[in-house]
Formats: C-alpha cells, structure tokens, sequence
C-alpha cells in the first residue's frame, strides 16, 4: 500500500516514542522485581485497568471478531463468549478480590497461598508455569500471525508478513525489556488513546458512507437479528455462496445448541479465575484488592470503542469489499477487510494514526504478555529454584534475557502455526479446557489438594496438545468439554486417594482469602480458634450480581453496533437495559465492595 508522507511520519513518530518510554524509565523499572513485573503496585487502578483494556484490545482478535459479525450478523455479539469476554464480570464482582488478598508477584507463587510449600505444592506451581508459559508462547504466535499479515498489507515497504512480524516483535521487545511494568502500562495508555481516536475514525466513516438500505442490500435475511431458534437460518447462497461453507466448518448452524455450549464453557472458565497472564499481572499489581475489582470493572467500559471499530470495518466490509470477496472464489479471506477499509475510505493523517493505533494494539497485547512470561520465568523457575539469594541487578538483567526468550519461542511457534484461526481454536478451547477444572476446584474445595491440582493440570494439557494431533477436525467446543472432563475425574480422584494439604495452610488461606464454597470442615476449626470469625455467605449475592453484570457487560458490546448499522429502536432499549444494570450493580455490587 502506499502511504502519504505525513502518514509514514506519523507511524515512525509513534514507533520512535515507545522505545524512547523505555529508556527514560529504564531506571524506575529496575529499582526491584515487584517495580520491574508489578510497576511497584503504585500504579492507579484505572491506569491498570486502561492498560488491560488496551492488551485486550488486539489487532488479531478483532479481525477475528469482523469476520464473525461478517459471517453471522448481529448473532456474531455472542460468540466472543467463546474466549469468554465476560470473565471480567466474575473478577470485577468477587473474583480480582480474592486473587489481590495474596499479595504475591506471580500466578505461580499464588499457589503457595493455596497448597503451601509440600512436594505436592511445589508440583502445583511447576504446573501453573508450565501452562503460563505454553499460553504465553500460544498468545504470541497468535499475534505474530495477525500483526504480519496486517503490516504486509498496509505498510509501504514491501517486505513479508514474517519479516513484518520479526521486525515489530523486536521494537516492541525493546521497550518491554528496558521498563518492565512501568513501561508496558504507560505505553497502553497512549497506545489506548490512539485506538479509541482510530475506533471513533472508522465508526464516523461507516456511518457517512453506508445507509440502512445499502447494509440490507448486501446481507441474507436474519442478519440483523440478535436473537435465535435451534437453527442459525442464514443463508449467504444468492450473496456470498462460500460464507455457507465457512458456517459449516464453523460447526455453528444449530446456533442454539452451540449458544448453549459456549455460555456453560463461559460460566466454567469463568469461576477458575484468570489464567496467569496479564490480565493476572493487572489485578496483582493493584495497590488493594477493592482497587482490583475496580480495574476489572473499568476494562469492559473501556473496550466500547473497540465495538465501534468493529462494527464500522463489518459495515464498510459488507457494502464495498463484496466484489473483491466474489473474486477469490471459494477461498474467500475475511481478514482483508481490515486492510481494505483503511486503504480505501480514510483521508491523508487518519491513515497514519488508525494503522498506529492498529499497531499499537498489536504492541499492547504483545508487550502485556512478554512482561507476563518473563515474571513466570524469571521469578518462579530462577529465583524459586536456582539463585534465591540473586541480587536486584541481577535478577532485572535475568528479566532482559527472559524478556528475549519468550520472543524467540513466539516467533518459531508463529512461523509454524498455519493460521490465526488455528492458534485461536487452540488456545480457546486447548489450553482453558485443561487449566478450568482444577482452578474451579481449588476456590471451592477445601479437600482438593495440590496433587490432584497438579496431575489436574498435567492430564488436561496433555490432553488438549494430543486432540489436535488425533482429532484434527474435532469441534473445538466439543474438545473443550472432552479436556475438561478428563481433568476434572483425574483431579477429583487423585485428591481424594491422597492426603488432605497441610491444615494450617488451609487455615490461612481460608481466613486471608475468604472463598465461599465447600469449605465448612476448614471453617470449623477457624472459628474454634477465632470465634469473631465470620465466613463469606455472599455466594447467593455474588452469582445475582455475575448475572446482572453479564447482561450489563453485554448491552455494551451491542451499543456502538447498533449506533452504526442504525437500528435506533434497539439503541435505546439497550440503552436503557444499560442504565438500569449499571443502577443495580451500583446498588448491590459497588457500595458493598469490601477488601
């Protein structure tokens, strides 16, 4: 493609200023490892929160998130609960709280909290690094994928999309290595800014240029309908004969069953918390666990311009790209709408601050990850095992060389990775089938103990790398279920063929943490010794507010949709679901946060 100077200015411009964050903080970042991988936990919670929105908000995922609304019209807003998006409901209402009370730098380390220091504890957090590291390594190949396919399309210079990709992981690799946490949270802001001014760009664009007629035009009938019967019933045949095909691989037309799936496999990945990734980092590094739960909740209020994009390309896409979708014949690529949409309807400048806002969500995500993995790494595996005495200097100079590891590893997994659909199925529904069981259990068990957590882990990861090599056109719901099943027996069976974790440990972590669940034997023998104590009986409370906060959660996903296709009816009523879901968690989730 070819840039207007003042485009290709202001892409340099943007790319030379995040590596220059990285030196001028260099210094703030490496005072320790809690400022290097936890930013001191200083940082303002809705600094966190806005970089947490900014590493969400990826340049992969949403090409990804254009061509299923694409392909499935308004339908296409659920099935991002596949990853599930609104895991950040369950945090933002009790979940961030119970993670933050551990006080810990890491995932992995936060299992001491839970099965202390035994053999058996020492196995359950060699686990939880061990699928960091694979889930870090899985989001960088999934970024490599889509970064250079974007860059080979819209940047002037002519190279590939492998080269592209190389080239961008190393910029961003630079800053992240020099400041740490400080580093990866200041450039999100700024990357934050530039995406919201690129999202607010193209959602204006496709509302000038595309009319309610025009969209009508170019759909199947159904389209525009949110809800659904057993069946999908859309059928592209007289508009776009291949995106039937693609709904068939999908495995989506009995969309009722699949809804049903995704939003079990949602409640169930939900309740095992985050995974040890930055979305984790985000809520260790509060000041407090109440500030936690306020980072978690800003993320879905921030993502709203990321919808507006969204919506914007799919409309564009739909009106003008479909001549060019015709020509490729049956191998249709979707994820060229992206591209086609910036190099055709945006004036000189706008193209340069939409392709660095782009890019700067790629670096976000990128940069968030990295700083994840070499926090795993660097204080779970070096420190832990082989040099606990190691001085500040030289644990911040073994968090560089970490830093540059993990990129290695992304970058030769990326090149061997076929697709951006390939890596996605695997880490949906792989990688979270094996780490669900075992940390749903750990919150509401107390007789689970840290074996059955670590051969939990361990069979649901073998198992979600041997599916694909087996059943290499297996469904991805369908494996999830199949991973999750497997370790969950292993799990269960194990724990109780094995002895209960150390008491005292339970004690504790039932008295610092405060989980509701199965823990009536532990909370017996607190209360014996400490008669003011008062368990956690919110369970109730909590799953209303999940509920209320799903729907809440959702109404902002479809609001910048419906602004840019028009449909102004179910504007306002969804306005108004909003409103009074926002009212309610006010009312029973806000005033009542407790740390």
């Amino acid at each position: 493609m070819q840039l207007h100077p003042v485009d290709i200015l202001i892409i340099i411009f943007y790319l030379v200023l995040v590596i220059a964050i990285g030196f001028l903080i260099r210094k703030k970042a490496g005072e320790n490892l809690e400022s290097y991988f936890l930013s001191g936990r200083a940082m303002p919670w809705y600094f966190l929160g806005l970089s947490n929105a900014s590493s969400m908000f990826d340049v992969t995922g949403t090409m990804w998130f254009v061509a299923i609304l694409f392909v499935y019209g308004l339908k296409g807003a659920w099935l991002p609960w596949l990853w599930p998006t609104f895991n950040q409901v369950f945090l933002m209402i009790y979940l961030a709280v119970w993670i933050r009370r551990s006080g810990v730098v890491t995932g992995a380390q936060w299992m001491e909290t839970r099965f202390g220091n035994s053999r058996g504890g020492e196995l359950s957090r060699l686990s939880i690094v061990v699928f960091a590291l694979v889930s870090v390594i899985g989001f960088l190949s999934y970024a490599y994928q889509g970064i250079g396919k974007f860059a080979a399309v819209l940047l002037p210079w002519g190279y590939s999309p492998e080269t592209y990709g190389v080239i961008l992981m190393i910029i961003t690799t630079i800053y992240v290595i020099l400041g740490g946490m400080y580093s990866v949270v200041f450039t999100d802001i700024i990357q934050f800014v530039m995406l919201t001014i690129a999202s607010l760009i193209i959602g204006v664009v496709a509302m000038v240029k595309v009319a309610p007629e025009q969209l009508a035009a170019a759909v199947p009938k159904g389209w525009h309908q949110l809800f659904f019967g057993w069946h999908l019933n859309l059928n592209w045949q007289d508009i776009l004969p291949p995106v039937n095909q693609k709904i068939a691989s999908d495995g989506f037309e009995l969309f009722g069953i699949v809804w049903m799936m995704i939003l079990f496999k949602g409640l169930l990945v939900s309740m095992a918390g985050t995974a040890p990734n930055y979305d984790m980092q985000r809520v260790l590094a509060t000041r407090k666990p109440r500030e936690a739960s306020f980072m978690s909740g800003i993320v879905s209020v921030a993502l709203i311009p990321r919808w507006f994009m969204i919506g914007g390309i799919t409309v564009l896409g739909l009106v003008y790209f479909m001549p060019q979708l015709k020509a490729m014949g049956p191998n249709i690529d979707l994820e060229m709408l992206m591209p086609y949409v910036i190099q055709n309807f945006l004036p000189v400048g706008a193209v340069g601050i939409i392709i660095s806002g782009l890019l700067a969500s790629y670096m976000s995500t990128f940069d968030s990850t990295v700083n994840a993995g070499a926090a795993y790494v660097v204080n779970d595996i070096y420190v832990k095992y082989f040099n606990p005495a190691a001085s500040q200097r030289k644990i911040i100079r073994m968090s560089y060389l970490a830093s540059f590891g993990i990129v290695l590893l992304g970058i030769f997994f990326g090149l061997m990775s076929t697709s951006i659909h390939t890596v996605m199925q695997f880490i949906v529904s792989g990688l979270y089938g094996s780490y669900t069981a075992p940390n749903i259990l750990k919150w509401h068990w107390w007789r689970f103990n840290a074996y059955g957590y670590f051969w939990g882990m361990v069979s649901g990861l073998a198992v979600a790398l041997a599916l694909p090599v087996f059943f290499p056109s297996l469904n991805m719901l369908i494996g999830f279920f199949i991973i999750f099943l497997i370790s969950m027996a292993i799990s269960i069976v194990v724990s109780l063929f094995t002895e209960p974790d150390d008491v005292e440990v339970l004690k504790s972590f039932y008295k610092s943490v405060r989980p509701w669940g199965f823990w009536k034997t532990i909370h017996q023998q607190v209360v014996a010794e400490d008669p003011q104590f008062k368990h956690n009986s919110s369970w109730q409370h909590d799953l209303l507010n999940v509920a209320v906060g799903i729907v809440w959660q959702f109404s902002l996903v479809l609001l910048p949709i419906y602004l840019i296709i028009k449909q102004f009816d179910a504007l306002a009523v969804t306005l108004l679901i909003s409103l009074v879901t926002s009212y309610f968690l006010k009312k029973n989730w806000l005033n009542r946060l407790e740390d």
